[in-house]
């Protein structure tokens, strides 16, 4: 048995097989960190579904129903008939202009915090010289009566008032719901007028109080569209098919300016029928709270092979230049305290920022670690050394994941360090006669 604990490729063996063995704990926190992740985001949809969910205002644009007449044969009767269809001609605005002011409201549901908020959009613009000649349809078959503005709104329920609409000098009221989903799937309409016999501008405002979550989108279905948002929000995320042209962040919020060219997009300024999809022009705001806990705990872990590798080879250099034993039942256990460091990591971070979190759980484990050396070492300068050195790894990864750029490059450049030193401190042993002894101090 002596032999056996002294044999340095049964040493290594069973060293390796511990490694491996607690990445089975490790890819079991993996799963609870999405676990965790799961239940943020059911929280958020939770509150969202009842409050108003993300929001993307499409339009206004005018649809106007028409007929046309195609010939079907029927084979009951081996006759040919002739049928009538009803379509729908769009037509989109030729200047929007779209000013509104974000109010963010933050909801909690249990531990999560979700933001929500009410917002104020201010909508005008005008339809310039509503020309159908370029369709070919005759205008009897076009149903000018029945012309609507449709306003395509997301989720309903966040409206809070009536919307009226000024149209020229007249005034009317929305309605609930699309004449067509040709554009959009859910909205409001409001019947409209115009004079097929006259060339006239059509100018049109309405403001919209709305609630939604997280998101506030707009489709940029102007020949010239102009949005300008501002908030107290004072971290916002741009996204969607365009960023702002100008843009004002600072500690009171932010205000932001989109201008976009109907070159910009892949739709015309009129068609008929569902022929173009307008969803995929969509931009706007992402009052997206800073909490990435999840994702930095997620990416943390998966440097657990370093943690555990790199402490391990320390506990066999030790073993083979001070001639001390250390049993693989120790190292199992100081393995453990590497892998509970990071249901610590998860759980604080939950309650606390990411960068406090870290720093509490790599301090208790530091501690667990060098508490537990000192005892079965019973030496300070081995204790100082091991706790020296798990310092500067947590360090190490904390930097990495801080800069999410240049993750790869600094962890390249600090495992190629690594391995430099083990090289170094490894090059004189001679590992054809090695045998691990215990001191017999």
């Amino acid at each position: 048995m002596q032999k056996l604990k002294n044999n340095i490729y049964f040493k290594i063996g069973t060293i390796i097989i511990i490694g491996l063995l607690l990445l089975i704990p490790a890819s079991m926190i993996e799963s609870l960190i999405y676990e965790r992740e799961s239940t943020q985001k059911e929280a958020i949809h939770e509150v969202s579904s009842k409050w108003g969910q993300e929001q993307t205002v499409s339009g206004p644009f005018i649809t106007i129903p028409y007929f046309r007449y195609v010939k079907e044969f029927s084979k009951k009767d081996s006759t040919e008939k002739v049928v009538q269809v009803k379509e729908y001609i769009h037509i989109l605005p030729t200047e929007l202009n779209i000013s509104g002011d974000i109010y963010p409201e933050p909801r909690y549901r249990g531990i999560y915090e979700i933001v929500v908020y009410n917002s104020k959009i201010n909508f005008s613009g005008k339809f310039t010289n509503v020309n159908l000649s370029e369709f070919d349809i005759p205008l009897n078959n076009i149903q000018f009566d029945k012309a609507h503005l449709t306003l395509g709104i997301n989720d309903l329920r966040g409206i809070e008032e009536q919307i009226s609409l000024k149209w020229n000098n007249d005034q009317f009221s929305f309605n609930p719901g699309v004449i067509t989903n040709d554009i959009v799937n859910s909205g409001i309409n409001s019947s409209i007028i115009i004079n097929p016999l006259d060339s006239l501008d059509y100018s049109f405002s309405l403001s919209i109080n709305l609630k939604g979550s997280q998101l506030l989108y707009f489709t940029p279905v102007g020949k010239v569209t102009d949005v300008t948002i501002s908030s107290a929000w004072k971290n916002p995320s741009f996204n969607g098919a365009f960023l702002p042209d100008s843009r004002a962040i600072s500690d009171t919020g932010f205000v932001a300016n989109w201008n976009v060219l109907h070159l910009n997009r892949n739709y015309p300024q009129a068609w008929t029928g569902s022929k173009y999809s307008i969803s995929e022009s969509a931009f706007g705001i992402a009052l997206l709270l800073p909490v990435d806990n999840y994702q930095k705990t997620y990416r943390s872990i998966r440097y657990a092979i370093l943690f555990i590798g790199f402490t391990f080879l320390v506990f066999f250099f030790i073993e083979v230049l001070n001639k001390v034993f250390i049993h693989p039942i120790q190292y199992i256990l100081v393995g453990i305290a590497l892998i509970v460091f990071y249901t610590l990591l998860l759980a604080i971070s939950e309650h606390l920022k990411f960068n406090i979190a870290f720093i509490i759980s790599a301090l208790a484990t530091l501690l667990l670690i060098a508490g537990y050396i000192k005892a079965i070492l019973k030496s300070s300068k081995l204790t100082y050394l091991i706790s020296g050195i798990l310092l500067v790894l947590y360090s190490f990864i904390f930097v990495i994941i801080q800069l999410q750029d240049f993750a790869l490059l600094i962890g390249s450049i600090g495992i190629f360090i690594i391995l430099g030193l083990v090289m170094y401190y490894s090059r004189k042993i001679d590992w054809y006669n090695l045998n691990l002894e215990e001191n017999k101090e």
